[in-house]
């Protein structure tokens, strides 16, 4: 079924019809309506502990937020429609001044998700809670609202944070900052429940005003925009009865889709940054919710409850089987894999999974797939296992669930015909040539049959092949060189430490200084694309040379395209002047996808690395290099000791995430980076006098492009030159952004915000400023929009 048609999912025993699930509500970034309802699923547990029993008002953008430059504005509503309200959702009447209104009470999942499908991107709620009568109670939590003036940002509203939590401490109140997913900070304190409204909205008054008066050139409390410059105002008024504010774990309706998040209070530093869904729920996963803190213990989430996973979790013991059992909650991707694999248990049974939303949705098949569309096997639901479990082979101890030996019979990827949840599945899979499936596509239906009444039990069909089924297995010719291939993109390495590393085993590869790119062979011709879909294949025709290297082969890699120095280390300023005075690039491989048809996506990294080396690509300018080993702190010394950039840690069992940034990935850098998008220029002086004197410089935050500050060494002439001709055909009149500071204002000429570059650093100042940049080069393989900060 297509994704704009009406569909029906099952949320805690309710039906909800959800549309337009490829509706972009967050243009910016792609992110779509069905983005929305699957983080909301995923993050309901933690979001009604926070929302539950509070009347929500809902922002909505039915059509999406629009961008920067073209926001669209939502509906506020306050005042449930009865007609198209399900009868399951809980409500409560409130009397307003002039009217009474009916408001949702987000009580449950089904509820969130309900309105996630009517797009109510925000939700709001007030710091008290409904009675079991429908009456107001006293709040249990107060609330002050940290929000910069013009001239202010997130450093000061982080001083002023922690002013507030020594005056909270002092009143023997437990605070939890939230990062608000805009501009500023909310601060949340714990109530025991004996104060009302007016009574709470008195002491945040008070509470201000006195913090205003200790520190009047950082704090103000006075509503008025005109007093507000520089300072941050701590806004005491959303305690009031009537008002609300943005719940815990909402997301916002900005142009990018950051989210409400409680912080733990050592994360209140110069590093401090919006969050997106994806790395909340990461973070839920690993470190849990700093939130709860406010809540009864029998209102607690743990980080895995209503995971996915919960329950293969607790049917294994880590300590006591092979199997991957993960601690991470799934993250829901795109990814279409699937493993068959033949189980040795008390009786032999074939398990059949498919990805889906981050997990394998299993079933187990006593008789094994069906080879004849004439029979019908039992197919018995099964819990859902975690991707890990596609590369899983070996033998489960005996008195461990599901004892015996696991071997994969097939596996690869499919294509989805149908997927109603609880009914139906629909699938072409696409095996392993030398798999059970004999190399040929095949087509399964899994109907929902509950056959002798046990819901558990599905039937599995063999379905005819469609011709348009197995060409897509092959693409339209039977030679292996004609294959069309599949479209990848690249997997992501997360900045991090060797603090990161915990007790999972690693192996360690030099961190290239060069550009990502994306090579597919086929037919002996080799094409290499960037991250953003920059065309490298005629820059860098050297590099063909990867064709006649895989002649007979069709496959996708992954590596960097790099220039070399004499002692063979990679140097970005070269490949900055390739072509000048013989430069030449070089391709560094350093994973292998996909080879003569068959994905590698969900192999282990150990295996996909052994595929690789028995390619022998030893070229002229295409290289496999090897790798430094698995041991952390040798790896770091040999990357110190050469110069490198760094190192790349990579886990043995990870598989690969196309397009992901993962924690299975982890980049160790010798010195600190960051890419940055040129804004304007100044002119120089002195020997600069005809020329440029520095670069003004900026990266995306949550409300738009925020300026970083300006780099004025790290050129030579001839850069210097080629800088000031390209910038001059991008000039603008006006800056493409509000904060520059007046100084650095004064004389600058504006350019279009559309060049990426990249600098060496000291470090981030308090306010948020680069200190002591170097200028690298431009990058082009990277696009502005994908440039945020990088803490590492």
């Amino acid at each position: 079924m297509a994704k704009s048609e009406q569909t029906a999912i099952e949320v805690g025993g309710h039906e909800i019809k959800v549309t337009n699930l490829d509706k972009v509500m967050y243009p910016e970034t792609g992110t779509t309506k069905g983005d929305v309802i699957d983080y909301y699923r995923q993050v309901a547990p933690w979001f009604v502990a926070h929302a539950s029993r509070r009347p929500a008002t809902r922002k909505r953008w039915v059509n999406g937020v629009g961008t920067a430059d073209e926001p669209r504005d939502a509906f506020f509503h306050k005042n449930l429609d009865p007609a198209s309200t399900p009868d399951w959702v809980a409500t409560v009447s409130l009397e307003h001044r002039h009217r009474a209104s009916t408001y949702p009470l987000v009580d449950d999942e089904a509820t969130l998700i309900w309105l996630a499908q009517l797009a109510s991107l925000e939700i709001h709620v007030p710091q008290w809670k409904v009675g079991p009568r429908g009456g107001h109670q006293n709040p249990d939590r107060m609330i002050l609202d940290l929000d910069p003036g013009e001239g202010a940002g997130i450093a000061e509203c982080i001083e002023v944070a922690h002013l507030c939590k020594e005056l909270l401490d002092g009143m023997k109140l437990t605070s939890v900052p939230v990062t608000s997913g805009s501009k500023g900070i909310h601060l949340y304190a714990g109530l025991d429940g004996k104060h009302t409204a007016a009574q709470v909205t008195e002491v945040a008054k008070a509470f201000a005003e006195a913090l205003e008066k200790e520190h009047p050139d950082l704090v103000v409390s006075n509503m008025r925009k005109d007093v507000r410059g520089g300072r941050v105002l701590i806004d005491w008024s959303e305690n009031n009865g009537n008002k609300t504010a943005v719940a815990p774990y909402s997301l916002r309706g900005r142009d990018h889709p950051y989210v409400a998040v409680p912080r733990e209070w050592n994360e209140l530093t110069a590093s401090l940054e919006q969050l997106t869904p994806t790395q909340v729920l990461e973070r839920l996963a690993s470190i849990g919710d700093p939130m709860q803190v406010l809540l009864d213990k029998d209102e607690r989430v743990s980080r895995t409850a209503k995971d996915r996973l919960t329950k293969y979790r607790s049917m294994r013991d880590q300590a006591k089987t092979p199997e991957p059992v993960p601690e991470a909650s799934p993250v829901a991707g795109e990814g279409h894999s699937f493993v068959i694999q033949e189980h040795h248990a008390s009786r032999l049974h074939y398990d059949f999974r498919l990805e889906r939303d981050g997990v394998l949705v299993s079933w187990a098949v006593p008789k094994g797939p069906p080879d004849d569309p004439k029979e019908n096997h039992l197919a018995v639901m099964t819990e859902d296992h975690p991707l890990e479990y596609g590369s899983f082979e070996g033998t489960i101890p005996q008195g461990q669930y599901g004892g015996g030996e696991v071997k994969i019979w097939d596996a690869g990827t499919y294509e989805c015909e149908k997927w109603r949840d609880d009914k139906e599945v629909i699938a072409v899979l696409h095996g392993r040539p030398d798999g059970g499936l004999g190399g040929e596509p095949a087509k399964f239906a899994i109907i929902h049959t509950k056959m002798g009444g046990d819901d558990k039990n599905w039937l599995m069909h063999r379905m005819e092949l469609e011709p348009a089924d197995s060409q897509a297995a092959t693409g339209t010719s039977d030679s292996t060189t004609d294959q069309k291939l599949p479209r990848f993109e690249a997997m992501l390495a997360s900045v991090g430490s060797v603090d990161d590393l915990g007790t999972r085993d690693w192996v360690f590869e030099t961190k290239w200084d060069g550009y990502r790119a994306i090579a597919e062979v086929t037919g002996g011709q080799a094409s290499l694309r960037s991250r953003n879909g920059k065309d490298f294949t005629r820059t860098y025709p050297e590099l063909a040379e990867l064709g006649s290297l895989l002649d007979g082969h069709t496959a996708v890699l992954d590596g960097e395209i790099v220039a070399l120095d004499e002692d063979g280390r990679s140097n970005f300023g070269s490949l900055q002047n390739h072509g000048a005075g013989g430069s030449k690039a070089h391709y560094m491989v350093f994973d292998l996808l996909y080879l003569d048809g068959e994905s590698l996506l969900r192999t282990p990294y150990s295996e996909r690395r052994k595929g690789l080396e028995a390619l022998t690509l030893d070229g002229e300018y295409i290289h496999v290099p090897v790798t430094l080993g698995s041991d952390a702190e040798a790896a770091l010394k040999v990357s110190k000791d050469l110069k490198l950039e760094g190192v790349i840690a990579k886990t043995i069992d990870g598989v690969y995430q196309q397009g992901k940034r993962a924690g299975t990935w982890l980049k160790i850098k010798n010195q600190r980076m960051q890419e940055v998008i040129v804004v304007g220029w100044k002119p120089g002086a002195g020997s600069r006098a005809n020329t440029i004197g520095s670069l003004l410089l900026a990266v995306n935050g949550d409300d738009g492009l925020t300026y970083v500050g300006r780099v004025g060494t790290g050129f030579n002439a001839k850069q210097l030159a080629e800088i000031k001709k390209r910038l001059e055909r991008l000039e603008r009149k006006t800056p493409a952004l509000d904060d520059v500071p007046r100084a650095d204002a004064k004389d600058a000429k504006w350019v279009r915000p559309s060049e990426v570059g990249e600098v060496t650093f000291g470090e981030w100042t308090v306010t948020d400023r680069l200190r002591h940049p170097a200028w690298r080069g431009w990058r082009p393989d990277k696009n502005p929009q994908d440039v945020v900060r990088e803490d590492g």
